[in-house]
């Protein structure tokens, strides 16, 4: 490997790999050392692209210390401009026919190198995505967007820290089984047969694979606090531990998609979608987020002499600045038509943008007291893309602490109930209106990054509102 530290390249460590490993988290001395030693065979280099998932390439040992990945590893630039089948639409400024569809620099950020124990004699790096020639970075990666919210907050001297909640379905079906079935609900084998909610005995029948979910991640470096059964049939939800922002996300990428990895290892499958059924709960991908001192030794959200609850004034500016902007970002929180299904009353996800201490029918939640003291936002669903919800959220915040927003008066009672709050909008169709046409999400991430994620959204609605559902030929086929 390359003994010149770039940018984020951890320190050789002087212990041996062994006790290293147990942690996850390697340097690049001691996956050079586990290579020549044929320990590990095989170099991940990942990054994440617009829809949320791990792309890249497998590199073999002897190609990594032949090559020294002095510079990484080029991947064709459309993957940063492709719908989820991986089609490549029109529409997109940095990538089209016209242009050739080139190459970009997947470039390791080897603080990021880990061992993947449900993969055999595997590495993982995560990648940030470069001009080669300029060294520049790519704006509309996911991984750079937070980036470049971070870089506000670090000249404001903050610290972000934050945690994902995921929630997920598992069935016991594979993959390639609910693939050929057309992913019918009617065929669906979920795994469990009554509601889970916090109920042991029925998510005892899938423990194997839960403490096998909890231990591989926690042995690569992502620690897991919890895991429990969530609001409907094999529902499940998992809880990682607080970071640096830039760090949650990184853990929570590698955590879906290792999630699915051991369950295809395990013969069965989830999904993160945010609704896999009208009739089921949606599945949500709840964000905690607090800002602290630049040396991560204070919450600057805790002011024990203020009202209410101890928020200190920086918070309330940040809780305003979300309540605010939730509207012009919710392509951020909810990227796809099926994120707007799961917002529906008395279902367990917000459908109003408003703050309470501790009730879960608002959009934003205060938890924690003193130096735990956060606000939780419940609108994102599973199925977010954690580099763009952070970067929004972050967005929000500062925007509300730059500009002195204080929030609205604490909601009480059953939001779903009331008239007149600010709602989250109705449909993908509704939230691009708003993104389209806010200064707000321009001044925030530019017009290179509104542009293209604009053009995301109306990939994905377009694709769906050309398509003939099911429902359409059971409601119209014979009497429409």
């Amino acid at each position: 490997m390359d003994d010149n530290r770039k940018r984020n390249e951890p320190e050789s460590s002087s212990e041996s790999s062994s006790s290293s490993w147990s942690s996850g988290l390697i340097s690049t001395a001691e996956l050079e050392e586990a290579m020549k030693a044929g320990e590990i065979d095989t170099l991940i280099l990942a990054f994440c692209d617009m829809q949320g998932r791990l792309m890249g390439k497998r590199l073999t040992s002897d190609y990594c210390l032949r090559s020294g990945l002095t510079k990484g590893t080029h991947f064709c630039v459309y993957l940063l401009g492709t719908d989820m089948e991986m089609n490549t639409p029109s529409g997109y400024s940095l990538m089209n026919w016209e242009s050739g569809y080139g190459d970009w620099l997947a470039k390791p950020d080897w603080s990021t190198l880990r061992v993947i124990p449900w993969q055999e004699r595997t590495a993982l790096v995560l990648c940030d995505v470069e001009e080669e020639h300029t060294g520049s970075r790519i704006a509309v990666s996911p991984r750079e967007i937070l980036q470049q919210q971070l870089r506000r907050a670090e000249q404001l001297s903050f610290r972000i820290v934050t945690a994902s909640e995921l929630e997920f379905f598992l069935f016991r079906d594979t993959y390639e089984q609910l693939h050929t079935d057309g992913y019918r609900t009617t065929k669906m084998n979920v795994a469990g047969h009554y509601n889970e909610d916090y109920n042991l005995l029925q998510g005892t029948r899938n423990e194997p694979l839960y403490r096998l979910i909890r231990s591989s991640m926690n042995a690569a470096g992502i620690p897991i606090e919890s895991t429990k059964g969530e609001a409907a049939i094999g529902q499940h939800e998992i809880n990682m531990r607080f970071a640096d922002a830039l760090t949650s996300a990184d853990r929570h990428v590698i955590l879906k998609h290792g999630i699915k990895e051991i369950c295809m290892q395990q013969n069965c499958s989830v999904t993160f979608m945010a609704k896999p059924h009208h009739g089921w709960t949606g599945s949500s991908g709840h964000i905690h987020i607090s800002v602290w001192d630049e040396k991560g030794e204070r919450n600057l959200f805790d002011d024990p002499d203020q009202q209410p609850y101890g928020m200190s004034e920086k918070m309330r500016y940040f809780l305003g600045g979300i309540l605010a902007s939730t509207r012009d970002f919710s392509l951020f929180f909810a990227p796809t038509v099926n994120s707007y299904k799961r917002f529906a009353p008395e279902s367990w996800a917000p459908v109003s943008i408003v703050w309470s201490r501790d009730n879960r029918t608002s959009g934003l939640r205060i938890v924690g007291e003193r130096q735990s003291l956060r606000i939780e936002s419940r609108i994102p669903g599973a199925d977010m893309n954690p580099y763009l919800a952070y970067a929004a959220m972050i967005a929000a915040g500062l925007h509300g602490i730059e500009n002195r927003i204080e929030p609205p008066p604490e909601w009480k009672g059953n939001a779903y109930a009331a008239e007149g709050l600010p709602r989250v909008p109705a449909s993908l169709n509704e939230a691009m209106a708003v993104w389209k046409a806010s200064p707000l999400v321009r001044s925030a991430f530019g017009d290179v990054v509104t542009d293209h994620y604009y053009n995301m959204a109306r990939v994905e609605q377009q694709a769906y509102d050309a398509f003939v559902t099911d429902w359409e030929r059971m409601r119209y086929f014979e009497q429409g």
